[in-house]
C-alpha cells in the first residue's frame, strides 16, 4: 500500500508518462469539508499506447504483469493497489482504456474514513510529476473547495513552467518551481 494518497497519484501518473504519451493530464480535487473529511478525486488522462479490454483485465490482476517493464518482477500492483485502497477506504475508481488512444484512471476516497491514507504533500508531488523524465507535456488542474466556501483552481503546465523558469533540472529552477506550487496550494 502506498504511504500517502499522494504517492498513490503519482505511481498512477508515472505510469502514465511511461505508456508513449505526449500529453499526460492530472486532475486532484477536494470537495468541501463534510462530516469530517472530504472527497479527495483524481483522475489521470493519457494519449498513450492504451489497452484492449483483455489488457486491461490483465493490468488489473496483481499477479500479472507482462516482464517487459521490470523483468524480474513477477507481479503488477499500480492499479490493484488504487482499487484496493479506495475500497478500503470508502472510495471508487473507474479506469477507460482504448488501445492506441490512451486510458483514463480516475479513483475517489473519502478522508474521513479511517482506512484512507494522509493526503500527503500536495505541492511536492506536483513538483515531483512536473520534473518527471518523460517528453510528455504534463498540465495539472487543481480544484478545492475551501471551509469558507470559495474555490481555489489553477493549473500549471510543464511546457509553460520550461518557458519561464528553464531547465527544470536546475537547482534554481527547482527551488522557484517549489515557491510557486507552495504559493499556489496554500493561498486562499
Amino acid at each position: 500500500m502506498h504511504f500517502t494518497l499522494a504517492d498513490l497519484v503519482t505511481d498512477i501518473t508515472y505510469n502514465a508518462c511511461e505508456a508513449g504519451a505526449k500529453l499526460v493530464e492530472l486532475e486532484v480535487s477536494e470537495s468541501a469539508p463534510k462530516n469530517g473529511g472530504r472527497e479527495f478525486r483524481f483522475l489521470v488522462k493519457d494519449n498513450g499506447k492504451g489497452m484492449t479490454k483483455e489488457e486491461l483485465k490483465l493490468a488489473l490482476d496483481p499477479f500479472v504483469t507482462d516482464g517487459i517493464k521490470h523483468p524480474n518482477r513477477k507481479v503488477g500492483l499500480g492499479l490493484p493497489f488504487l482499487i484496493q485502497t479506495t475500497v478500503m477506504s470508502g472510495g471508487g475508481w473507474d479506469v477507460q482504456s482504448e488501445k492506441g488512444k490512451g486510458t483514463t484512471v480516475t479513483g475517489w476516497f473519502d478522508t474521513g474514513n479511517i482506512d484512507t491514507p494522509p493526503t500527503g504533500d500536495l505541492p511536492g508531488m506536483f513538483r515531483t510529476i512536473l520534473t518527471f523524465n518523460s517528453d510528455a507535456e504534463i498540465c495539472i488542474r487543481r480544484v478545492a473547495k475551501l471551509e469558507n466556501g470559495t474555490e481555489k483552481e489553477y493549473e500549471v503546465c510543464k511546457s509553460e513552467l520550461v518557458d519561464a523558469l528553464g531547465d527544470l533540472e536546475n537547482a534554481g529552477s527547482l527551488v522557484l518551481l517549489d515557491k510557486y506550487l507552495w504559493s499556489l496550494e496554500n493561498e486562499e
